[in-house]
């Protein structure tokens, strides 16, 4: 098989929860353990990074992955989903997976796929596991994909874990509250296995207690030891902060290539990361550090999150896609100047369209879409419970037809945000606005 005959046949033999939903989640390890089994347990063959949470892991994973990078560590990173190609989610030294071991893969395996059958989720993490095994990684970072405790990739037992916050998301399949959401999360909390948490909060912190209890985990709340002291600085894509911490003591105007404030949340948790790992044999030097996380799309690939697009107008992209993400996205929304602003925005079935939507400025002009999944919400339908939180606009078949519609509207000094759904991000066709970045 080529290349594209090979992710089509993955796409529809084996069941993805990011286009069908729910129905494509196991409520168990078994098949990732019969396959990693059958691979010779190459999850065993490499140190790792275990993250968790609700928002934030990926940005977090790519963070800790740049930094042990320029610490000059033969680094892995596995993230899920990806915005374009497949093989983003599955990168070593930021270089992603060739197409052509996905191909031999596959073909290798295809009697146990077929066996086993596994879902997407699960054949990926265990073709990553063996990718990683292969390329010699020294150190890979590894993002949970939903929940934790029977996530396919809790297989692993790492040199640390983090999980970053617990908000609402997912829940039809990891609980209603946000200690049974926490319970899920702190599933990747392994027996001696030191733990940070990322962000405090009162609800999900005993549920950690308990968990590390059991496991004798050491147990960090990044915040005690790691603070974040000013925001000294913000340009289009990139934030200064002065950070206190232990290991590296006061950095000052430590720069991170992202402009979106939400970041500085992430931050102490990926620190404490760091200085665990350093504790344990890793030389981590305060060099390192700077010039990673100044690096991070560079090294990484990092893209989606707070995303200037083009400057004249202003065009930004996120992908947050829950009721925290979205509040974080408004919040930082209200701190630009502009004449007006257009937001191009669509969803996936199962997330509350009014509840999101009333978190979004009442005075913006919408342009409504639709992803061109299965899960993806029907723009009339988001139209319609939107208008119900008060937000109206019109509706659009197509993603890249909406963003044309809003760019006709707009001035220069106006601002066009678009995001709600990973993949609203994934569609967008980056040709026709990646190059106008240089004007920002």
């Amino acid at each position: 098989m080529t290349f594209e005959e090979t992710l089509n046949y993955l796409y529809e033999k084996l069941p993805m929860f990011q286009r069908v939903g729910k129905s494509a989640f196991k409520k168990n390890l078994d098949n990732t353990i019969a396959f990693c089994r059958h691979l010779g347990n190459p999850q065993n063959k490499f140190k790792s990074v275990h993250i968790a949470g609700t928002n934030g892991k990926g940005s977090s994973a790519h963070m800790i992955a740049s930094v042990l990078q320029e610490a000059g560590y033969k680094t892995g990173l596995y993230t899920s989903p990806h915005l374009y190609r497949f093989t983003e989610r599955i990168r070593v030294d930021g270089r992603e997976a060739e197409p052509g071991f996905i191909v031999d893969f596959v073909a290798k395996n295809k009697k146990v796929i077929e066996k086993i059958r596994p879902s997407f989720f699960e054949l990926t993490v265990a073709m990553t596991f063996e990718y990683f095994a292969r390329k010699k990684v020294e150190i890979a970072v590894v993002e949970t994909g939903l929940g934790g405790r029977l996530d396919s990739t809790n297989i692993i037992t790492p040199a640390v874990s983090l999980i970053t916050n617990i908000s609402f998301d997912h829940t039809d399949i990891l609980g209603d509250t946000l200690a049974e959401i926490a319970y899920e999360k702190a599933g990747i909390i392994k027996k001696n296995v030191p733990v940070v948490i990322s962000e405090f909060q009162k609800e999900a912190a005993q549920v950690f207690r308990n968990k590390a209890s059991t496991e004798k985990a050491p147990l960090y709340f990044a915040g005690e030891t790691v603070q974040v002291l000013n925001i000294r600085g913000r340009g289009p894509a990139h934030t200064l902060v002065d950070v206190q911490c232990n290991t590296w003591g006061m950095l000052r105007d430590l720069r991170l290539d992202s402009a979106g404030i939400y970041q500085v949340k992430n931050l102490p948790g990926v620190i404490k990361v760091l200085e665990i790992l350093n504790s344990r044999g890793l030389e981590i030097g305060e060099r390192h550090l700077r010039e990673g996380l100044a690096r991070i799309k560079k090294n990484t690939g990092f893209w989606g999150r707070w995303e200037i697009l083009s400057a004249a107008p202003l065009m930004i992209c996120d992908t947050a896609h829950n009721a925290a993400g979205v509040r974080a996205v408004a919040n930082q929304l209200d701190e630009l100047e502009y004449r007006q602003l257009h937001i191009v925005w669509g969803m996936v079935n199962g997330k509350g369209v009014e509840e999101i939507m009333k978190l979004l400025p009442g005075d913006a002009r919408y342009y409504f879409c639709q992803a061109r999944i299965p899960r993806a919400m029907d723009a009339v339908k988001l139209a319609s419970g939107a208008e119900k939180a008060g937000r109206k606009g019109a509706v659009y078949g197509d993603v890249n037809e909406a963003i044309r519609a809003a760019m006709v509207h707009a001035e220069k000094e106006d601002a066009i945000l678009i995001g709600g759904s990973n993949f609203v991000v994934a569609e967008i066709n980056r040709d026709l606005y990646e190059k106008e970045t240089s004007q920002v």
